[in-house]
């Protein structure tokens, strides 16, 4: 039985112990996962992912057809390569075809993405009980992890940060991986040059940036207020950020809103499961936060939640409408929480 803990996550991506079987990136962080999912992919693709035989699946695809997982793990590679197996979105509605797979993959890797999972939750527990199965879980940044991340970061790019460059970032971004990624990417283009980074160029490269049009997003929606919504959505996409992975950040949001959800239900209040939160959420957002854990219930954020995943596989499927997908799905989860 392999169970990985959080902090074992980034060592074991650095030297995978297997190079077949399924590998479960879970957790509330969907950037995380997402990074976690590519860093395995990339891996197992070895010196040449041009040759690597990569397929994507999403969780509904699957759905409507298991079998699916089981014929493509099967197929034998027209080109050779390393057959690896993606799959977005997985529930345990997969549970079925990955227990065919389980203990004879093929020499295939198959790598699944999901939402944060209870212990007991089907999926995880046929991943964490299989030989070949390994479960990386991925949550949140915490201020330590954070800050040290932003320290390999710039000291991988040979920068030198004033001692309150970190924690005036910190304070900006938000607890998903992948806008933490994105900023920290700008900052190292920005200091390529100078190989310097002062408090003074975050605040004019971050403070007024795509990630606190981001956080207007999902607040607006999360929080019912329609011309707030239209304001940040246009900024936002003015500023080309992409409407899909906009989604995938509300998805993770309101997840985010149902795990927060259940401390509520079980008695606390909204504020002192905000106070509770490692990272806190930026000062500046919890009067929103706590408006949205008192508006929607466990069953309304359900239901937000696969509307999001719709709107998601939606956009994959035609990324032409991707922007309005994202319109109308925020709207329509904007209105709900307008008439709680």
């Amino acid at each position: 039985m392999t169970a990985l803990k959080a902090h074992e996550v980034a060592r074991y991506l650095a030297r995978p112990d297997l190079s077949e079987g399924i590998f479960l990136a879970y957790g509330p962080d969907g950037g995380l996962v997402r990074e976690t999912a590519q860093r395995l992919i990339r891996y197992f693709s070895g010196d040449d992912p041009a040759s690597a035989n990569v397929t994507i699946f999403d969780g509904p695809e699957l759905q409507a057809d298991p079998s699916l997982l089981v014929l493509e793990a099967r197929s034998v590679s027209l080109f050779g390569g390393k057959r690896i197996i993606r799959v977005r979105n997985a529930t345990k509605s997969i549970v079925m075809p990955l227990t065919e797979l389980r203990d004879d993959p093929g020499g295939t890797a198959i790598v699944l993405e999901a939402d944060n999972l209870p212990p007991r939750d089907a999926l995880r527990a046929l991943v964490e009980a299989a030989k070949l199965g390994r479960a990386l879980p991925c949550y949140p940044d915490t201020d330590e992890t954070l800050l040290a991340l932003m320290r390999d970061t710039f000291n991988q790019a040979g920068i030198r940060a004033d001692a309150d460059v970190a924690p005036t970032l910190r304070d900006i971004l938000g607890n998903d991986r992948e806008i933490t990624r994105r900023e920290l990417e700008k900052l190292v283009l920005y200091a390529a040059s100078n190989k310097t980074l002062t408090r003074e160029d975050v605040l004019l490269l971050c403070a007024d940036n795509g990630a606190l049009a981001i956080d207007a997003i999902l607040d607006s929606t999360g929080g019912g207020h329609a011309e707030k919504l239209e304001l940040a959505l246009n900024r936002a996409l003015a500023a080309n950020v992409n409407p899909q992975q906009l989604l995938a950040m509300l998805n993770t949001h309101f997840g985010n809103l149902r795990r927060w959800r259940v401390e509520v239900d079980a008695g606390k209040s909204p504020r002192s499961v905000l106070d509770g939160l490692r990272p806190k959420p930026h000062f500046s957002r919890l009067g929103a936060l706590e408006q949205q854990l008192r508006l929607w219930t466990d069953p309304s954020l359900a239901t937000a939640t696969e509307r999001l995943l719709q709107a998601v596989s939606d956009t994959r499927r035609r990324p032409q409408l991707a922007d309005a997908v994202l319109r109308r799905t925020t709207l329509a989860l904007c209105m709900m929480a307008a008439t709680h």
